[in-house]
C-alpha cells in the first residue's frame, strides 16, 4: 500500500524538559542524541516527513485515563516541588522536577495528535520517541513515567471511532500501565514481550495475565528469561505477535519501542542487538500495513545506554517509519560523533550496526520443551490463543 500522506515525527526542543535530573537514567540526552543523529542522516527532511511539536494536553484529556486527584497532585508537585508519595511523586524512580506537569502533558499531546493524524489519514505513520511512558498508572507515577501517553492516545482513537486498537510493547519491562487501563476492554489488545517479572521491574506480565471478564485473551504477555538474545527474542515475537494481531484485526497499530532489551543496557538483562531491534521494527511496520492499512503510531520508551544504543536504535525506527531505512553498514556521521566526544569525552559508535545477523528459527519449525524461551512462548500461546479462537499448537 502506498500513500501520499506524510509521515509525522513529533519533536521540538521543548520536549527535552521531560528529564528527572542529573544522574537519573531517564535523561533527555537520549532524545537529543537520537534526533541529532536522525537529522545528520537526512531522515527528518523532505516533503514526505512532517516534523511537528506539541502543546500541553489539557487536564480534560489527561483525565480520560488518569484520576483527577492524580492530575491535581502532579500540578501541585510541578508548581512547588513538593513530593507526594501517595501518588508516586518524589520517589527515586520518579523524582519531582521543574515543570513536570507541563513536560509530561506535552508528551501526551504529541502522541494523541499523532494517533488522530494517522486515524484521519493526515499521516500514514507517526513516531513519537519522547512517548511510550507505559508504566504510569491511573492514580500514580511509576517507573520513570508520569502520564501514560500511550493509553491516552488509544482512548482518543476509540473516541474518534476506531473499533479495535492493538498495542504491541517490545520494551524490556512489562507494559503494565497500558495493560491495567484496558484490562477489561475487549476493544484493545495489549501485547507485551519483556524480561520476566521474576527478575525485573515491575514484576508483572506473566503469561497467565490474559485480560479481565469479557476481555479474555486481549492481554498477551510473553515473559522471557534473563539473557535472551536475538534468536530467542525474535522467535518469541514471530511466535505470538503476528498471529494475535491478525486475529484481532485492529483498525490501528500502536507500538512501543523501548530499546532497553539491548545487551549493553545498564538496567536490564536481555541480550538483544541493535540489528535485532531493527528487525523487530521492520516486522511491526510490515504488520501495520498488512492488518491496519498502514495506520501505525510508534512510540519510544525505555533505553538507558544513552550514547551507544538509544540514538541508533530509534534512528533505525525513524528510518523504517519514514520509508527511508538506514542500511546497517552506514557509517555514523562524523558531526554526530564529534558532538558525542564534546559531551562525553569519547567517540560514539562508528556504524549503524552491531554486526549481528539477527537470525531466528520460526515457531513453525517446531517446539523444544527443553528450551526456556520456547517454554515461555508455549505458556503464552496456551494462555491466550484459545480465547482468541487460535490453536496454540498450530496457528
Amino acid at each position: 500500500m502506498t500513500s501520499s500522506a506524510p509521515v509525522r515525527v513529533v519533536w521540538s526542543r521543548e520536549m527535552l524538559a521531560y528529564d528527572f535530573g542529573h544522574g537519573h537514567p531517564m535523561t533527555s540526552e537520549r532524545l537529543d542524541l537520537t534526533i541529532r543523529l536522525a537529522e545528520a542522516l537526512g531522515l527528518l527532511t523532505g516533503p514526505d516527513v512532517e516534523l511537528v511539536g506539541a502543546q500541553e494536553a489539557s487536564d480534560e484529556l489527561l483525565q480520560t485515563v488518569h484520576d483527577p486527584a492524580y492530575v491535581a497532585a502532579v500540578h501541585r508537585a510541578s508548581a512547588d516541588g513538593t513530593p507526594d508519595l501517595s501518588f508516586g511523586l518524589g520517589s527515586n524512580d520518579d523524582p519531582v522536577f521543574p515543570h513536570m506537569h507541563e513536560a509530561s502533558a506535552m508528551v501526551v499531546q504529541g502522541s494523541v495528535d499523532s494517533a488522530l493524524a494517522v486515524w484521519e489519514g493526515r499521516a500514514e505513520h507517526a513516531v513519537n520517541v519522547t512517548g511510550g511512558l507505559h508504566h504510569a498508572m491511573r492514580s500514580s507515577a511509576s517507573g520513570f513515567c508520569v502520564y501514560n501517553d500511550a493509553a491516552v492516545a488509544i482512548v482518543a482513537l476509540l473516541d474518534a471511532g476506531a473499533q479495535r486498537v492493538a498495542y504491541v510493547d517490545i520494551d524490556a519491562h512489562h507494559g503494565d500501565g497500558v495493560q491495567a487501563v484496558f484490562w477489561d476492554d475487549p476493544r484493545v489488545l495489549t501485547v507485551s514481550l519483556h524480561e520476566t517479572g521474576h527478575a525485573l521491574f515491575p514484576g508483572t506480565g506473566h503469561a497467565r495475565e490474559a485480560g479481565g471478564l469479557g476481555a479474555e485473551g486481549t492481554a498477551v504477555n510473553v515473559a522471557l528469561p534473563s539473557g535472551t538474545g536475538d534468536a530467542g527474542w525474535l522467535r518469541a515475537i514471530d511466535a505470538v505477535v503476528p498471529a494475535v494481531v491478525r486475529e484481532f484485526a485492529p483498525d490501528v497499530l500502536v507500538t512501543q519501542h523501548g530499546c532497553d532489551t539491548h545487551l549493553l543496557d545498564p538496567l536490564t538483562h536481555l541480550r538483544v542487538s541493535l540489528d535485532g531491534q531493527r528487525r523487530a521494527a521492520e516486522l511491526l511496520h510490515d504488520l501495520a500495513h498488512e492488518v491496519a492499512g498502514g495506520r501505525w503510531l510508534a512510540l519510544g520508551g525505555g533505553g538507558y545506554a544513552v550514547v551507544d544504543v538509544v540514538p541508533r536504535s530509534w534512528t533505525h525506527l525513524l528510518g523504517i517509519a519514514t520509508h527511508h531505512p538506514v542500511d546497517p553498514s552506514t557509517e555514523v556521521p562524523d558531526e554526530w560523533r564529534s558532538l558525542v566526544r564534546e559531551r562525553y569525552g569519547r567517540l560514539g559508535p562508528d556504524r549503524m550496526t552491531d554486526d549481528r545477523e539477527a537470525r531466528f528459527s520460526p515457531w513453525a519449525s517446531g517446539y523444544d520443551p527443553g528450551d526456556d524461551v520456547d517454554r515461555a512462548i508455549r505458556a503464552t500461546r496456551a494462555a491466550v490463543f484459545p480465547s482468541l479462537g487460535l490453536d496454540p499448537d498450530h496457528d
